[in-house]
């Protein structure tokens, strides 16, 4: 109940007239107001009685949030285009005003149901209903597109039934809320469209919204219709809104197998994520649910799933994740396929999935599935190509020799696969696949069991890695690809990765195993990619890595950790365009993978709510992971939210409590947000943990930085660049050090590394 005076002047401490009463008193005379229908984001609705035309209508009433922005003036203006639609599935807009200081339009009462009563009533809808509702709501829409009005918020509340018709409602809403102030509407907590049906371009706050964006949330009214809820679902707005930006969209015919491929694919082409990729308007995309199917997948694109270990010692895991590995990295040197990186397959290990889910996941037409059983010196090897759409086999092979031909059975497994997809290889991608790493078998074996170390992310795993790597060269002194991963191994404990070396220490081992890796074979893509991210992290020679990481595309174009180099050297250069679209093609080589330097580069090019969007969606898969929710913590606070970055920085400290970096992020962020007494409580433990062991320069510098500490904070800084230490390359763009960048010697930092200098 209210208790301010109200427009007739009720006494202070009196409760006023609730807001129905208030109503029926403003509208006197014209509307008899009878009781509440419904409510939603940015209006109510009454049923009332016009008494000069003797009938029933809806009168909706603004909230005063929005009425305020607003003023009467211009909602009279806008509501006026609302009102010229003239349509058969529109529901008419018969008056509107402004009455005690609320703003209202009135609307026939429409008897019957809406399409979300529907929903909860039947689950499902049939078919052929789905489609005829989809065709009158697109015909509504056409005829409001071409007076220039986009409604905003289909949904199935917006959508009536009156006597087996479908009609369109809330046209007024949606216009008045799009001309409203977008900061402003957004500062009042009000929301235009609902996230379950937000096109990405409207859940990205765009204010200038075409047809397609309409098009896009019908898309997501008729999935709804057809398998009981949106394609896109989570506990919250953001995870909603965060999966349209990182998910492909869940395959209707796998939880509806009835439905026509024709819808499925229309479907698919009404919910693309860039609106151009869209049907350009509402009509086009209910014509073509009636159209003939056409396969849109490239038949030419395959996930190999990690092989099953059938060997009679558990032991021989290694060995099974190396010819899964081995068979991708095969594979991946072929231009006309598309092939799923590493990181994406192995997170299916484990079979959870049906082939029809990760195909869906990893967006490709096929899948290679196979096991692996070695015992002694013979090694048997089943695989079979299976296409899922039509879940038949394309190609099977046997392979049961002597483990001295495991290489000519990767050879042969990736022509073999080649040619089923009808793939067309060049005459150099041909010496390349049938080209042998090596000549010695327990070279290899000790190269398997060194890879197999390098994903654990550990100082053990990184120590025991090289190990293993020494051991295969001094079997096979002339073994790249061994060369190119212990150059690997030592550029990751260089920027601080895993591993106990100082950085300038592991990046001089680096460069020397790289150098010797392309000594032995000039065309090793592995070699020249890991070569350009040494000559941007350690050499600052941006030309010469750039011309390595194109080299290393070039050479393996289904190479996603080569296009991620690329994106994180384009960053640090401030060409953020660039390198946001390298990191996206790395994320579609590998689905599941990526995600995290791509939403690093958003935040340092100030787009904080893509960054948002893709770290959410980290989060959501794997809460576990330090990084992605220190990446979080910048994101909200760099939007001005610092509650919520505060709380999402101490989660990355505590889920990796022995970090430096993420307690010297929170420091800074401490010292940002005023909090300056723990900010130097966290520069005191770091100052005592380097008392201990190795603590970079460039993460104190994060907390003089915060502190306001200019001096002592570029202090840190060159001593970091001496050193190499941790992410120094990327100092020009960083958001942690925004409050350098007009100090002095920050720039002559810059001009020893070769960064160009803004201004």
């Amino acid at each position: 109940m209210e208790t301010r005076p109200s427009a007739e002047g009720t006494a202070p401490g009196v409760p006023g007239p609730s807001p129905l009463e208030r109503l029926d008193r403003a509208l006197a005379g014209r509307y008899v107001v009878q009781r509440e229908l419904g409510r939603g984001g940015m209006a109510t609705v009454y049923l009332a009685d016009d008494l000069k035309h003797q009938r029933k209508v809806a009168i909706k009433v603004l909230r005063p949030e929005l009425g305020t922005l607003l003023g009467p003036d211009r909602f009279t203006r806008e509501i006026r285009i609302a009102a010229a639609l003239n349509h058969p599935h529109v529901v008419a807009l018969y008056d509107s005003g402004d009455a005690d200081a609320l703003l209202f339009y009135v609307m026939p009462y429409v008897r019957g149901e809406s399409v979300r009563q529907k929903l909860v009533r039947q689950g499902q809808l049939p078919i052929d209903e789905a489609i005829g509702i989809v065709r009158h709501v697109a015909a509504a829409l056409d005829h409001a597109h071409a007076q220039g009005l986009i409604h905003r918020d289909i949904k199935p509340e917006n959508i009536l039934i009156h006597e087996g018709e479908a009609m369109v409602t809330d046209f007024g809403i949606a216009l008045v809320a799009g001309a409203a102030p977008a900061e402003r509407l957004t500062a009042t907590g009000l929301m235009v469209g609902t996230p379950a049906y937000m096109s990405p371009e409207q859940a990205a706050g765009e204010h200038a919204l075409d047809a397609r964006s309409d098009v896009y949330s019908l898309g997501c009214v008729l999935y709804e219709l057809l398998v009981g809820e949106p394609p896109f679902t989570g506990p919250s707005a953001q995870m909603v809104i965060a999966k349209r930006f990182t998910d492909p969209v869940p395959r209707v015919r796998r939880l509806r197998p009835t439905v026509p491929a024709a819808v499925e694919q229309a479907l698919l082409k009404a919910l693309a994520r860039v609106p151009a990729d869209r049907f350009a308007s509402a009509g086009a995309f209910a014509e073509a649910l009636t159209a003939p199917a056409t396969r849109e997948r490239p038949p030419a694109s395959v996930a190999v799933l990690p092989f099953l270990n059938l060997s009679p010692d558990p032991e021989n895991e290694y060995f099974a994740d190396g010819m899964t590995e081995d068979v991708i990295a095969q594979l991946s040197k072929i231009r006309a396929l598309k092939v799923t990186s590493r990181a994406s397959a192995m997170v299916f290990k484990k079979r959870e999935q049906s082939l029809r889910q990760i195909s869906d996941t990893l967006q490709v037409a096929t899948v290679l599935d196979g096991s692996v059983r070695k015992a002694a010196d013979r090694v048997r090897i089943v695989a079979q190509l299976i296409d899922v759409d039509s879940d038949q086999q394309v190609w099977t092979e046997t392979y049961d020799r002597k483990l001295t031909d495991i290489f000519a059975i990767q050879t042969d497994v990736a022509l073999q696969i080649a040619a089923a997809l009808k793939a067309q290889l060049l005459p150099e991608e041909h010496t390349r696949i049938r080209k042998e790493p090596t000549s010695d078998i327990e070279a290899y074996k000790l190269y398997l069991l060194a890879r197999h170390c390098v994903v654990r992310w550990t100082h053990e795993g990184f120590e025991l890695a090289l190990k293993h790597l020494e051991q295969a060269v001094e079997r096979d002194p002339n073994y790249a690809l061994a060369y190119a991963t212990m150059a690997y191994v030592y550029t990751d404990i260089g920027v601080g990765v895993a591993g106990k070396l100082p950085p300038d220490q592991a990046f001089r081992r680096a460069k020397a195993a790289v150098a010797r890796a392309l000594e032995i074979d000039s065309g090793l893509a592995e070699a020249h990619a890991v070569l350009g991210h040494i000559k941007y992290a350690y050499d600052y020679d941006w030309e010469g890595a750039e011309e390595e990481l194109k080299r290393a595309i070039e050479l393996n174009p289904n190479s996603g950790d080569a296009y991620d180099m690329y994106g994180l050297m384009l960053s640090a250069l401030d060409r953020y365009d660039e390198a946001i679209e390298m990191q996206r093609r790395a994320h579609e080589l590998d689905p599941l993978a990526h995600r995290m330097d791509m939403a690093t580069t958003c935040l340092r090019a100030g787009r904080y709510d893509e960054a948002l969007s893709a770290v959410i969606k980290i989060v959501e898969v794997d809460p576990h992971v330090a990084l992605a929710h220190a990446t979080l913590g910048w994101a909200y606070l760099l939007k001005g939210m610092s509650e919520q970055g505060l709380a999402a920085l101490e989660r990355a400290v505590s889920l990796s409590p022995d970090s430096t970096m993420y307690l010297a992020q929170l420091g800074h962020a401490y010292a940002r947000v005023g909090q300056t007494a723990k900010a130097r409580e966290i520069l005191q433990r770091l100052e005592e943990m380097a008392k201990d062991h190795y603590v970079s320069p460039y993460h104190l510098a994060y907390v003089h930085t915060g502190l306001g500490e200019q001096d002592r904070a570029m202090d840190w800084l060159e001593r970091a660049y001496e050193e190499r230490a941790g992410a120094v390359f990327g100092i020009k763009g960083s958001f942690l050090f925004t409050t350098l960048r007009s100090h002095p010697r920050f720039n002559a930092l810059l001009r020893k590394m070769n960064l160009p200098i803004d201004g």
